[in-house]
Protein backbone atom coordinates (compact mmCIF):
# COMPACT_ATOMS: atom_id res chain seq x y z
CA UNK A 1 0.00 0.00 0.00
CA UNK A 2 2.75 2.45 0.91
CA UNK A 3 4.37 2.26 -2.54
CA UNK A 4 1.06 3.11 -4.23
CA UNK A 5 0.42 5.92 -1.75
CA UNK A 6 3.86 7.42 -2.37
CA UNK A 7 3.34 7.24 -6.14
CA UNK A 8 0.02 9.06 -5.74
CA UNK A 9 1.69 11.74 -3.60
CA UNK A 10 4.59 12.16 -6.01
CA UNK A 11 2.30 12.36 -9.05
CA UNK A 12 3.51 9.19 -10.72
CA UNK A 13 -0.10 8.05 -10.39
CA UNK A 14 -2.03 11.16 -11.39
CA UNK A 15 -5.37 12.46 -10.04
CA UNK A 16 -8.19 10.85 -11.98
CA UNK A 17 -6.01 8.06 -13.40
CA UNK A 18 -7.75 4.68 -13.63
CA UNK A 19 -6.12 1.98 -11.55
CA UNK A 20 -6.21 -1.46 -13.14
CA UNK A 21 -5.28 -4.34 -10.83
CA UNK A 22 -3.55 -6.34 -13.60
CA UNK A 23 -1.36 -3.37 -14.50
CA UNK A 24 -0.54 -2.63 -10.86
CA UNK A 25 0.52 -6.22 -10.17
CA UNK A 26 3.08 -5.90 -12.97
CA UNK A 27 4.20 -2.44 -11.89
CA UNK A 28 4.71 -3.34 -8.22
CA UNK A 29 5.60 -7.02 -8.65
CA UNK A 30 3.01 -8.29 -6.15
CA UNK A 31 -0.09 -10.44 -6.42
CA UNK A 32 -3.60 -9.26 -7.21
CA UNK A 33 -4.94 -9.85 -3.68
CA UNK A 34 -2.46 -7.49 -1.95
CA UNK A 35 -3.16 -4.86 -4.63
CA UNK A 36 -6.92 -5.08 -4.10
CA UNK A 37 -6.47 -4.88 -0.32
CA UNK A 38 -4.19 -1.85 -0.70
CA UNK A 39 -6.70 -0.06 -2.93
CA UNK A 40 -9.49 -0.65 -0.42
CA UNK A 41 -7.34 0.74 2.40
CA UNK A 42 -6.35 3.73 0.28
CA UNK A 43 -10.01 4.40 -0.46
CA UNK A 44 -10.65 4.63 3.29
CA UNK A 45 -7.91 7.26 3.43
CA UNK A 46 -9.35 9.19 0.44
CA UNK A 47 -6.42 8.50 -1.90
CA UNK A 48 -8.48 6.48 -4.38
CA UNK A 49 -12.16 6.18 -5.30
CA UNK A 50 -14.29 3.22 -6.35
CA UNK A 51 -17.22 3.46 -8.77
CA UNK A 52 -19.70 0.53 -8.98
CA UNK A 53 -19.25 -1.48 -12.18
CA UNK A 54 -16.58 0.96 -13.39
CA UNK A 55 -13.49 0.32 -11.33
CA UNK A 56 -11.06 2.40 -9.31
CA UNK A 57 -9.37 5.76 -9.86
CA UNK A 58 -6.84 7.97 -8.13
CA UNK A 59 -8.97 10.49 -6.25
CA UNK A 60 -9.28 13.78 -8.15
CA UNK A 61 -8.16 17.12 -6.77
CA UNK A 62 -10.00 20.42 -6.97
CA UNK A 63 -9.82 23.99 -5.71
CA UNK A 64 -13.21 23.53 -4.00
CA UNK A 65 -11.99 20.53 -2.02
CA UNK A 66 -8.72 22.29 -1.20
CA UNK A 67 -10.61 25.30 0.18
CA UNK A 68 -12.84 23.05 2.26
CA UNK A 69 -9.92 21.04 3.64
CA UNK A 70 -7.97 24.15 4.62
CA UNK A 71 -11.01 25.75 6.23
CA UNK A 72 -11.66 22.59 8.27
CA UNK A 73 -7.98 22.23 9.16
CA UNK A 74 -7.78 25.83 10.37
CA UNK A 75 -10.90 25.57 12.54
CA UNK A 76 -9.64 22.36 14.15
CA UNK A 77 -6.16 23.88 14.63
CA UNK A 78 -7.55 27.02 16.28
CA UNK A 79 -9.66 25.02 18.73
CA UNK A 80 -6.83 22.63 19.58
CA UNK A 81 -4.24 25.39 19.89
CA UNK A 82 -6.47 27.42 22.20
CA UNK A 83 -6.89 24.40 24.45
CA UNK A 84 -3.16 23.61 24.29
CA UNK A 85 -2.20 27.13 25.40
CA UNK A 86 -4.50 26.72 28.40
CA UNK A 87 -3.51 23.18 29.38
CA UNK A 88 0.00 22.67 27.93
CA UNK A 89 2.77 21.75 30.39
CA UNK A 90 6.58 21.88 30.30
CA UNK A 91 6.83 18.70 28.21
CA UNK A 92 4.52 20.31 25.63
CA UNK A 93 6.70 23.43 25.55
CA UNK A 94 9.88 21.36 25.19
CA UNK A 95 8.38 19.40 22.30
CA UNK A 96 7.52 22.65 20.51
CA UNK A 97 11.07 23.93 20.95
CA UNK A 98 12.58 20.64 19.78
CA UNK A 99 10.43 20.29 16.66
CA UNK A 100 10.93 23.95 15.78
CA UNK A 101 14.70 23.54 16.05
CA UNK A 102 14.62 20.61 13.61
CA UNK A 103 12.39 22.53 11.21
CA UNK A 104 14.48 25.71 11.37
CA UNK A 105 17.61 23.84 10.24
CA UNK A 106 15.98 23.06 6.87
CA UNK A 107 15.40 25.68 4.20
CA UNK A 108 12.81 24.62 1.61
CA UNK A 109 14.03 27.24 -0.86
CA UNK A 110 17.47 25.58 -0.88
CA UNK A 111 17.86 23.19 -3.83
CA UNK A 112 19.74 20.76 -1.55
CA UNK A 113 16.80 20.40 0.83
CA UNK A 114 14.92 17.11 0.67
CA UNK A 115 11.28 18.16 0.61
CA UNK A 116 10.10 14.88 2.14
CA UNK A 117 12.24 15.54 5.22
CA UNK A 118 11.17 19.17 5.40
CA UNK A 119 7.52 18.18 5.14
CA UNK A 120 7.93 15.67 7.99
CA UNK A 121 9.57 18.29 10.21
CA UNK A 122 6.86 20.79 9.26
CA UNK A 123 4.11 18.30 10.17
CA UNK A 124 5.83 17.41 13.46
CA UNK A 125 6.08 21.08 14.46
CA UNK A 126 2.43 21.85 13.77
CA UNK A 127 1.36 18.69 15.59
CA UNK A 128 3.56 19.61 18.57
CA UNK A 129 1.69 22.90 18.89
CA UNK A 130 -1.60 21.05 19.28
CA UNK A 131 -0.76 17.99 21.38
CA UNK A 132 -1.10 19.89 24.65
CA UNK A 133 -4.83 20.22 23.98
CA UNK A 134 -5.64 16.90 25.67
CA UNK A 135 -8.36 16.27 23.09
CA UNK A 136 -7.62 12.92 21.38
CA UNK A 137 -10.85 12.91 19.38
CA UNK A 138 -10.20 16.28 17.75
CA UNK A 139 -6.53 15.40 17.25
CA UNK A 140 -7.62 12.28 15.36
CA UNK A 141 -9.85 14.41 13.12
CA UNK A 142 -6.96 16.83 12.59
CA UNK A 143 -4.71 13.94 11.49
CA UNK A 144 -7.30 12.78 8.94
CA UNK A 145 -7.73 16.23 7.42
CA UNK A 146 -3.98 16.94 7.39
CA UNK A 147 -3.33 13.68 5.55
CA UNK A 148 -5.81 14.66 2.83
CA UNK A 149 -4.17 18.08 2.57
CA UNK A 150 -0.87 16.22 2.12
CA UNK A 151 -1.81 15.28 -1.45
CA UNK A 152 -2.18 18.93 -2.32
CA UNK A 153 0.98 19.95 -0.51
CA UNK A 154 2.94 17.39 -2.57
CA UNK A 155 1.54 18.91 -5.77
CA UNK A 156 2.95 22.23 -4.56
CA UNK A 157 6.28 20.98 -3.23
CA UNK A 158 7.19 18.35 -5.81
CA UNK A 159 7.41 20.62 -8.85
CA UNK A 160 10.78 21.94 -9.98
CA UNK A 161 10.72 25.69 -9.61
CA UNK A 162 13.02 28.67 -9.50
CA UNK A 163 14.26 29.83 -6.10
CA UNK A 164 11.79 32.73 -6.16
CA UNK A 165 8.85 30.34 -6.61
CA UNK A 166 9.80 28.02 -3.78
CA UNK A 167 8.39 28.28 -0.27
CA UNK A 168 10.18 30.80 1.93
CA UNK A 169 9.49 30.66 5.66
CA UNK A 170 9.84 34.43 6.25
CA UNK A 171 10.02 33.81 10.00
CA UNK A 172 6.42 32.56 10.22
CA UNK A 173 7.11 29.42 12.26
CA UNK A 174 9.36 31.22 14.71
CA UNK A 175 6.72 33.90 15.26
CA UNK A 176 4.03 31.26 15.84
CA UNK A 177 6.29 29.39 18.27
CA UNK A 178 7.07 32.51 20.32
CA UNK A 179 3.43 33.61 20.51
CA UNK A 180 2.31 30.13 21.57
CA UNK A 181 4.97 29.76 24.27
CA UNK A 182 4.07 33.23 25.54
CA UNK A 183 0.44 32.03 25.73
CA UNK A 184 -0.57 35.03 23.63
CA UNK A 185 -3.73 33.50 22.22
CA UNK A 186 -4.86 36.37 20.01
CA UNK A 187 -1.48 36.78 18.32
CA UNK A 188 -0.88 33.04 17.95
CA UNK A 189 -4.27 32.37 16.36
CA UNK A 190 -3.85 35.34 14.02
CA UNK A 191 -0.42 34.16 12.91
CA UNK A 192 -1.74 30.63 12.41
CA UNK A 193 -4.60 31.89 10.23
CA UNK A 194 -2.24 33.98 8.09
CA UNK A 195 0.15 31.04 7.75
CA UNK A 196 -2.69 28.77 6.61
CA UNK A 197 -4.00 31.30 4.09
CA UNK A 198 -0.54 31.82 2.61
CA UNK A 199 -0.07 28.07 2.12
CA UNK A 200 -3.52 27.80 0.55
CA UNK A 201 -2.81 30.53 -1.98
CA UNK A 202 0.55 28.98 -2.88
CA UNK A 203 -1.02 25.59 -3.59
CA UNK A 204 -3.84 27.10 -5.67
CA UNK A 205 -1.28 28.42 -8.14
CA UNK A 206 -0.39 24.85 -9.14
CA UNK A 207 -3.86 23.32 -9.46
Amino acid sequence: MEMIRQDILSGILKPGQKLVVAELTTQYQVGASPIREALVQLSWRKYVQFAPQKGCWVAPVSVAELDDLYKTNLELSKLLLSQAMEAGDEDWELNILTTYHRLSRLHPADVATEFTLWEKCHRDFHLALLTGSQSPVMLSLYHQVYEQIGRYRHIWLSHHRSNEERYHDNGEHEAIMKAVLARNSEEALGLLANHSQRALEHIKQYL
